[in-house]
């Protein structure tokens, strides 16, 4: 891997970082599940490690959280050195893991109270927090029942909002959405969302793309233990140098609003393919409604435009040479 996205210089990396991961190796016998990942997370920044199952996402997770030895590496949490037998750098972290940690005979709001004082806190400050907590995962209204009445994206996001409580610093999430419904996904992802406005850096590990693309600042693509890119959506995107498309359906005057097109700046490439035009472009959005009109004046008559953008799954296929699904 030799982009400069892969490769920025470390003191750039880490200034001011939450979290600072550096060179971490952790093997189980003769198989390496992490093999010298390195990546730093901000103040306010949404960072993403996005691979398949088994790619070393959760074992990473588990040593910058200071849950697992690291063979070799460091990992500071708030400029603490982190470890399994670390105490201070823990204070500044909350870990939601993908195995639910609630107890099912409680309320919701016991078990946010009960977890709360586990991290000191108590009397109107627990109250509040709890209450706060509570509208932020939309559990307000059921904040009385049992959790063995809740359905399984209403517990996995009472497992984030434990995580929330004593407002840490860093926020790992490792996959919260795994084996949700598509209304419990989202309002997952809304509380995610919500969480860079306050500050908090989050570690967010999935292997949905579409997840990674939504909330995340920059992401890190890992394999095979590696982080084989790391970078925002468009500098992944530019690793492959792939372009956009927009599909220009209609009728009239083709070649001519294919020649009008190969004038525009933001066009790369126009081709006639059959009763459409195929344009290949940067930042197609940006670009539609000027080649709407050119088309329109140069004698097209449109009935429908297609946009295609190239995403993470075409990096991931490119650095790997599989599907992320895989």
């Amino acid at each position: 891997m030799t982009s400069d996205v892969a490769h920025r210089p470390v003191e750039q990396q880490t200034r001011g970082a939450v979290l600072e991961v550096s060179g971490l190796v952790r093997r189980f016998g003769d198989l390496t599940a992490v093999d010298g990942v390195s990546f730093h997370i901000a103040p306010g920044e949404t960072y993403g490690l996005l691979g398949p199952n088994g790619a070393g996402k959760t074992t990473t997770i588990s040593m910058a959280a200071g849950l697992l030895r690291a063979d070799a590496g460091t990992v500071q949490v708030a400029g603490k050195r982190m470890g399994p037998r670390e105490v201070a750098p823990k204070r500044h972290l909350g870990l939601v893991p993908q195995d639910l940690a609630i107890y099912p005979e409680l309320s919701a709001r016991e078990n946010l109270q009960f977890f709360g004082r586990l991290h000191g806190l108590g009397g109107a400050e627990l109250k509040s927090r709890t209450a706060e907590v509570l509208d932020l995962i939309g559990l307000t209204d059921r904040a009385k029942d049992q959790t063995k009445t809740f359905s399984g994206g209403m517990k996995r996001r009472l497992n984030i909002g434990i995580g929330l409580l004593h407002r840490p610093e860093l926020l790992i999430l490792d996959e919260p959405t795994v084996g949700v419904d598509p209304q419990s996904r989202n309002a997952i992802l809304e509380s995610v969302e919500a969480l860079s406005t306050e500050g908090m850096a989050v570690l967010y590990t999935t292997h949905y793309m579409e997840e990674a693309e939504r909330l995340c600042d920059r992401i890190g693509i890992i394999d095979a233990g590696t982080i084989q890119a790391e970078g925002t959506r468009a500098e992944l995107i530019r690793i492959i140098g792939e372009l956009d498309e927009i599909r220009l359906v209609g009728t009239g005057d083709l070649e001519a609003a294919a020649a009008a097109l190969r004038e525009l700046a933001a066009v790369e490439r126009v081709a006639v393919d059959g009763r459409d035009l195929l344009l290949h472009l940067r930042e197609a959005p940006t670009a539609v409604a000027g080649v709407v009109t050119t088309a329109g004046r140069a004698g097209m008559e449109l009935s429908d435009v297609e946009i295609t953008r190239p995403d993470l799954e075409s990096v991931f296929l490119h650095l790997t040479g599989k599907a992320l699904r895989d």
